[in-house]
């Protein structure tokens, strides 16, 4: 599921308007349906916001990460085992 997916259902699910998550960014609801429709890429304030809002991490929302509350770990970055 890709990012547009993911904002949209969670919004949806926590029967939100785009008006409602427009005024919680600090944005019209014209920008932010563009965020929904993939038009516009939503800034990263934007992300950090929404993560806290609907209590989830943005390894998430990005797609890193299926699960929601769990940060994303690349083994390929984990310092070596000793």
């Amino acid at each position: 599921m890709d990012f547009i997916v993911k904002i949209k259902n969670l919004r949806v699910d926590s029967d939100y308007s785009q008006d409602y998550l427009a005024h919680c960014l600090g944005t019209s609801q014209t920008m932010y349906s563009r965020y929904e429709l993939g038009k516009s890429e939503l800034p990263v304030r934007h992300l950090i916001t929404l993560c806290k809002l609907y209590h989830v991490s943005a390894d998430y929302l990005l797609g890193l990460s299926d699960s929601p509350d769990k940060t994303y770990e690349n083994k390929d970055q984990r310092k070596p085992e000793k």
